[in-house]
């Protein structure tokens, strides 16, 4: 008969960072164990349920027994499983006792040398009682669980003590054991507000019993939800918004740190696993405190107490905050009282390092960088700092800005890792420094250098703005890739520690999307040529060129590009990768054309020629021009016409950054170049001919591929 199957692990307080990923691990590897034993079929709907003190699912139309089912079994070929005599043979006699059957049960299929035994084996379904304990139990022990716990005097682990199991087949208790635990019907409510134990005497009413009776919202999804209402109405009520808001404003969302929008992302799944009535109260703080930088009292406040702080429209933070609490009650002055008793020294602590850090200049701080290790291949960070204000003092001279700013800026970049606001929060590393440079006097283009070098430090995040910040960013991020790189710390599989694929991804979007014209090739070069002779392997430059284009491959991909259009363009990119979105444009535009695919055949014929046959057309034909007076074909002389025509047109186009135009030029050359090669015969007997149809294919083939080898472009 099939049922609603609900089960449950009552335990001590779930790691609450894991326990959404513990919930739907759990549940889903119950639900595959069932389907796998035919407990459960298409139509059954898995449900995960997760609270901070259990773990539970329900699954619908689960059956009580497993259905009886017929097992055909291929045995050995007739011709080797009988004896002259017409005995089983060894083969058989085995095959016969590994399926429980006897020779006359067995049956013949297939014809001549292809027929063989079989055995067809009736085999009673198991009932659900018989299977549910291991599934449970082989469930539990493939959660993603770190360490485990054991607990009383029984050898029995799981990530926290377990208190009480359920396992109810609708009405209907299914028994069994895990975790020395024997299952019933009985589980627990809110530890406080709950009436007592409650029994739970249908399946389908799990989730509502607990609610009713337990004060448990016990559907992760759904607290989360109400959690989020309800920090959105008492935010409202304070003419504010709480910081992970999903209607915030870009003001808004813009004068978040990186670590302040990283963590509104997980701090409402966190506190969503640490409650279990969810109730939202408003609290205060002395406005003293908002002295201190913002990012500070944030994060104090969202790491250390859960809190969700509160901006205003203009996106300052106010001296209030939001507490989730799993006690709602009539009046909450006393939670209200004691969480602000509790952040007070937080924030004090904060104050603390703020002001203290200020008493002395980053300046000072330089020097004792050389007692931190960086690496112990790349040495100290003194001696990383000093080859990044090097290096940025170079890519400021190409960008024509103030090479001594750059260098400054560089300079101070890490100056803060030795702050004690730094060393408390580590994720403020750049932040801090930007503010207390600007309390030393700094240049607020250095100071913002400071923050902005770290940018973009994931997928998605903002770049650095201005070029100064843009040069010590690429300073810092080329260092650091081909000092790791270079000294064999390769990323292998999914693998990297020092997250070399992220430092190469921000390379490219700040080359890409500032737009800065740096060739990727020279840089690289200049940053392996600022590490001391012998430090890095001798092919770290190059190699780290082909790793990051694969990682360029993949950036435009994201982007929506096609991969022939891509390598279309990098072939003839030649590292200037500012241009690459623009070409790709133009490369679109002009793939969208219905002569695109015969101009991309007739480039690619062009190329054959030119490639099959080198050694006829001989190695001086390099740089050679078209001699008009030898064009003895009219369809030569009408190609070389139109290619005159053009080109001032393309060249223009080209110029200007207009490559979809320069591309669709390209159009009014098809006629004539069909009639070329209907009528031309490019590799004819007399030499100075030959070479001069070859340098006119060549001339042609750098007309056509001026944004991109648009020869890869053919199917």
């Amino acid at each position: 008969m099939k049922q609603t199957l609900l089960i449950e692990l009552l335990t001590e307080e779930l790691p609450p960072k894991s326990l959404e990923h513990l919930s739907t691990t759990f549940a889903n590897e119950v639900f595959a164990a069932l389907r796998e034993q035919m407990l459960a079929d298409e139509d059954s709907v898995c449900t995960p349920y997760a609270t901070p003190r259990r773990l539970a699912l329900t699954v619908t139309n689960v059956d009580e027994q497993q259905a009886d089912r017929m097992i055909e079994r291929k045995g050995p070929a007739v011709a080797s499983a009988l004896d002259a005599d017409g005995k089983p043979t060894r083969a058989l006699e085995g095959f016969m006792r590994g399926a429980g059957v006897t020779l006359e049960q067995l049956q013949r299929t297939g014809e001549g040398k292809a027929e063989y035994f079989v055995a067809r084996v009736e085999h009673k379904g198991r009932a659900l009682e018989d299977c549910l304990s291991g599934i449970v139990a082989q469930a539990l022990k493939k959660l993603p669980v770190p360490k485990l716990m054991r607990w009383g005097d029984a050898d029995h682990q799981f990530v926290r003590p377990a208190h009480a199991l359920t396992m109810l087949h609708g009405k209907h208790i299914v028994l069994g054991e895990v975790l020395g635990l024997q299952s019933g019907n009985a589980t627990s409510g809110h530890r406080f507000l709950s009436s007592g134990t409650i029994m739970l005497k249908n399946a389908d009413d799990y989730e509502l019993v607990l609610e009713s009776e337990g004060c448990v919202i016990a559907d992760f999804a759904k607290r989360r939800e109400m959690i989020a209402v309800r920090l959105d109405q008492s935010a409202a009520k304070a003419n504010a918004v709480w910081i992970g808001h999903s209607n915030m404003s870009t003001q808004e969302l813009q004068v978040l740190s990186n670590e302040e929008r990283s963590v509104m992302s997980t701090l409402l799944d966190e506190v969503t696993a640490l409650v279990e009535w969810p109730a939202v109260y408003v609290g205060e703080f002395e406005a003293e405190y908002l002295e201190v930088p913002q990012e500070c009292l944030i994060l104090t406040m969202q790491q250390n107490q859960k809190y969700f702080p509160l901006l205003d429209a203009e996106g300052k933070l106010l001296n209030k905050f939001l507490i989730v609490s799993n006690m709602q009650v009539d009046d909450p002055r006393h939670i209200i009282g004691g969480n602000q008793r509790v952040v007070r020294p937080r924030l004090s602590d904060a104050r603390f390092f703020f002001n203290k850090d200020r008493k002395q200049t980053l300046e000072s701080r330089v020097e004792k960088l050389g007692n931190v290790v960086y690496h112990n291949k790349l040495g100290t960070q003194l001696q990383r700092v000093q080859r990044i204000e090097t290096l940025s003092g170079l890519i400021a001279r190409l960008l024509n800005v103030d090479k001594a700013d750059a260098e400054l800026a560089a300079r101070l970049s890490k100056a803060d890792l030795l702050t004690d606001m730094v060393g408390e929060f580590p994720e403020l590393q750049g932040i801090m420094g930007r503010y207390y440079a600007l309390h030393d006097g700094e240049d607020k283009a250095v100071a913002d250098a400071i923050e902005a070098h770290y940018h973009p430090r994931f997928a998605g995040d903002t770049l650095p703005q201005g070029v100064i910040a843009c040069a010590v960013a690429l300073a810092d991020k080329l260092d650091t890739l081909l000092g790791i790189y270079g000294v064999g710390q390769v990323p292998t599989g999914d693998k990297d520690p020092f997250g070399l694929r992220r430092h190469a991804l921000g390379i490219l979007r700040i080359l890409i999307e500032t737009p800065l014209d740096l060739p990727l090739g020279a840089l690289l070069k200049m940053a392996t040529e600022n590490f001391p002779a012998g430090m890095l392997s001798a092919t770290v430059a190059s190699d780290v060129e082909v790793f990051m284009l694969d990682r360029l491959r993949g950036y435009l991909r994201e982007r929506g590009f096609e991969v022939s259009h891509i390598e279309a363009v990098l072939h003839m990119l030649n590292g200037r990768l500012h241009e690459s979105l623009p070409r790709l444009q133009g490369v679109r535009t002009f793939a969208a054309l219905e002569v695109a695919k015969d101009l991309a055949a007739s480039n690619k014929r062009v190329q054959n020629i030119m490639r099959k046959n080198r050694e006829e057309i001989g190695p001086g034909l390099s740089g050679a021009t078209v001699k008009p007076a030898l064009l003895q074909e009219a369809a030569e002389r009408d190609l070389y016409q139109a290619m005159q025509d053009i080109t001032p047109f393309a060249q223009g186009y080209l110029d200007r950054g207009d490559y979809g135009q320069n591309l669709k030029a390209l159009v009014t050359l098809k006629p004539f170049i069909d009639d070329f090669f209907d009528k031309v015969m490019v590799m004819c007997e007399d030499k100075e001919l030959r070479l001069n149809r070859a340098a006119l294919l060549q001339q042609l083939g750098r007309l056509m591929n001026q944004v991109a080898d648009i020869s890869k472009l053919a199917a």
